[in-house]
């Protein structure tokens, strides 16, 4: 079992947010806990199976959940599929997958313990991508949708610039809390209140 102390990355009374930094393109993935029940998700299958494996079996991981379909994100899902563990993703994304187990709806609930994870559906960097915010708490896991400093990428196939502005500015920032801490898809945190008033550079930019 894993020295968990030593990946932890957030935490307060009621979860453990775990952090590991994998892959060619050090792709973060995430794992949310319930300090109550022990139970916790993982989120993005990026790389390394065998550090996922053994995070995950150490945290008491019950599901994959995916924000996207991108390469770098899937990497690890056959491999936990394998070992038992069940993989969610959007509808617009899961054919970007080599396998899956579940369909993840916008505005559905993920119980993770005591713990509840809403879906928000932030297409523009792929057509499903999907952010994953705790209920009641100021925790938003971005994905590559936003990052400190900006949207992410839209140049790929499937790509819209205007859709991830549109996502970010409507499904995030005029419904999330300022204070929320933003844990993306690569690199350091932010939180919104520090990205708010610089989407209009954004837009300006083009990028």
């Amino acid at each position: 079992m894993p020295d968990a102390t030593s990946t932890l990355h957030h935490a307060d009374t009621d979860m453990e947010i775990h952090k590991v930094v994998v892959g060619p393109m050090d792709n973060n993935v995430f794992v949310l806990r319930c300090r109550h029940t022990g139970d916790a998700v993982l989120l993005d299958a990026a790389n390394e199976h065998e550090r996922l494996l053994e995070l995950a079996r150490g945290l008491g991981v019950r599901q994959i959940l995916e924000t996207h379909g991108h390469w770098d994100h899937i990497q690890a899902v056959t491999e936990l599929r394998d070992a038992g563990y069940s993989v969610g993703v959007t509808a617009e994304d899961a054919a970007m997958l080599p396998s899956y187990d579940e369909i993840l709806g916008d505005d559905d609930e993920i119980a993770v313990g005591h713990l509840r994870l809403r879906t928000i559906h932030t297409p523009g960097h792929t057509p499903g991508s999907m952010c994953f915010a705790v209920r009641n708490k100021p925790v938003l896991f971005s994905g590559d949708t936003l990052f400190p400093g900006g949207p992410g990428a839209t140049g790929f196939e499937g790509g819209d610039f205007n859709a991830i502005i549109q996502s970010i500015d409507r499904r995030l920032f005029a419904t999330l809390s300022p204070d929320t801490l933003v844990l993306p898809g690569h690199g350091d945190d932010t939180t919104l209140s520090a990205e708010l008033p610089h989407l209009q550079e954004w837009v300006d930019r083009g990028w």
